[in-house]
């Protein structure tokens, strides 16, 4: 057995969970972080290489497992930018009752930090500032979670709406206080 094999053995056996709980972090959900610590290993092991110390290797899979979520996560933002070109344009109902579930369905889509930040934002009109204070973010970390859940939101709905998320309201967004369940 090479000595890579038994590295990756012992890495797999010993630190699995932890590594699991790391990608969890970054993705929100258990599902999407053991494929995400998969590919990770994959990519890590996937050409020969050697490594000093379980330690060390361990160090190189979680930097391989941030740097995977990140090509993920741009390539998803690619992704939502093109699907509205590929998509063909039907006409909206002018039904308010028919956008309200629209948009509450978009809004059942998003991973739970997306959607908690675009709710505090357009329904509760709350500045980024207060969000983060809120839930325990920085305001970089919020303006991102309502980029990419309004880019998504735009994506599931065939809308345009203006991204913008600094503490300026933007007037192409506007959620009605009946979608959230209130």
């Amino acid at each position: 057995m090479a000595a890579w094999q038994g590295l990756l053995e012992e890495l797999v056996r010993d630190r699995r969970s932890a590594l699991i709980g790391y990608a969890a972090l970054l993705t929100g959900d258990r599902g999407e972080a053991e494929d995400l610590v998969h590919d990770a290993v994959v990519r890590t092991f996937g050409r020969p290489r050697s490594f000093p110390s379980l330690n060390a290797a361990d160090a190189y899979v979680r930097r391989a497992i941030a740097s995977t979520f990140i090509d993920r996560v741009r390539s998803r933002r690619r992704w939502l930018v093109a699907l509205p070109r590929l998509v063909a344009e039907e006409a909206a109902p002018d039904d308010d009752a028919a956008d309200r579930l629209d948009v509450r369905a978009a809004l059942r889509t998003l991973p739970r930090r997306q959607r908690t930040c675009v709710v505090m934002r357009f329904y509760d009109d709350l500045p980024v500032a207060d969000i983060g204070a809120a839930l325990g973010l920085s305001d970089g970390a919020v303006k991102r979670y309502l980029s990419d859940g309004i880019h998504h939101l735009n994506a599931a709905l065939g809308t345009a709406a203006n991204p913008n998320v600094g503490d300026t309201p933007t007037a192409d967004v506007q959620v009605n206080r009946e979608v959230s369940g209130r």
